[in-house]
């Protein structure tokens, strides 16, 4: 790397660190006016609102990173062509290759970034804000466990495998426990939705089947459904119940071992780990794909014209993002390929577009 690659770098990192910045900003301001209606729960406080808020942080950057990368090169570079600078570069007998090494150098800054806030520091951090908000919130209920979650409310002992929405759970145990600590049922749900208002619960037990043990007797039943009332609402028991998406790679690496040593259906975090890495690696093309604008029809335009791209080409990256992800499980398909899809698209579009500047 010489001092040519080091400007370069310097400045493009330099665009994305501002605009990361004012994104941030903008979010943390969003998720604080979110949490309004929870301040004052419990004990849920303004300043409790206010850590909250900063634990999220880091997955809010690494959430933005490929957006912010992108509008902040365009930047970055775009400040470098208004002043000519890299017209004199070319000048001197650089090709555009040449001058994309530097872009190159200040992606894999990025993409260690990414890999660092997404996999270490993001995941544990978030995972805090949500335990010290449910705890500020719900003192009536107990936790424990990791992974999977483990809530007792009273005589019920529940434990879920996974959440798949807001408030629906898949693969809900249920065990109730008599006065002198005994097993006296222990039930299994297929799916659990909450129909209440996320303090105290009233779960619909979907595919439900239950054992009760009288004496020295065990009764078998199934029903296609049952209503559970149950202190323990949704907020609270998503807290360790976590979405495969918002889980870091090694963590998703053994839910994957653990599913297929099974023979349990793997492709939910299957696709959550490839889209995990395709999002951060996302992150490196993104400044290269802002190289050939710079020297096209943005060569001489102004800041918010730069930024308005840079919007337009970040929002349809998101979009496509997030239909696949929407759709990868629901219909089907390799969850690998599907994950890597967005990412391979902005390589290509990169790729193709600097061999193609002049």
């Amino acid at each position: 790397m010489n001092r040519i690659d080091r400007y370069v770098m310097r400045a493009v990192l330099g665009g994305v660190l501002l605009v990361m910045t004012v994104l941030l900003s903008l979010g943390a301001l969003f998720l604080l006016l979110g949490q309004q209606d929870d301040i004052g729960v419990g004990d849920y406080t303004a300043m409790k609102a206010l850590a909250f808020v900063g634990l999220n942080l880091p997955q809010q950057a690494w959430e933005l990173l490929p957006i912010s990368a992108l509008i902040g090169s365009l930047l970055g570079l775009g400040t470098l062509a208004r002043g000519s600078e890299l017209t004199v570069m070319r000048a001197a007998g650089m090709s555009v290759w040449r001058i994309a090494r530097g872009v190159a150098f200040a992606g894999l800054v990025l993409l260690v970034l990414g890999a660092a806030l997404g996999d270490w520091l993001a995941p544990p951090m978030q995972q805090m804000a949500r335990q010290q908000k449910a705890f500020a919130k719900f003192s009536n209920v107990s936790f424990a466990g990791s992974g999977d979650a483990w809530v007792r409310d009273g005589s019920l002992i529940v434990n879920v495998e996974r959440q798949t929405g807001d408030s629906q759970f898949g693969g809900m145990m249920v065990y109730e426990i008599g006065p002198d600590n005994r097993l006296q049922a222990l039930g299994r749900a297929a799916t659990a939705r909450e129909d209440g208002d996320g303090r105290k619960g009233s779960w619909r037990l979907e595919q439900y089947a239950e054992t009760r043990f009288e004496g020295d007797r065990a009764i078998a039943t199934r029903a296609p459904g049952r209503t559970l009332e149950s202190n323990v609402g949704a907020a609270f028991l998503g807290i360790a119940a976590t979405a495969p998406g918002q889980l870091p790679s090694a963590s998703l690496w053994r839910m994957i071992r653990h599913l297929e040593s099974n023979g349990l259906d793997a492709r939910e975090p299957v696709f959550a780990f490839h889209s995990r890495i395709a999002r951060t690696v996302a992150a490196g093309f993104a400044v290269l794909l802002a190289l050939p604008f710079v020297f096209g029809s943005l060569r001489a335009a102004g800041a918010g014209a730069r930024i308005g791209v840079g919007l337009v080409l970040g929002i349809l990256f998101f979009l496509l993002q997030q239909m696949i992800e929407s759709g990868a499980v629901v219909y089907g398909g390799n969850p690998a390929l599907l994950a890597w899809l967005p990412a391979a698209l902005m390589a290509a579009a990169s790729m193709v577009l600097i061999a193609r500047t002049r």
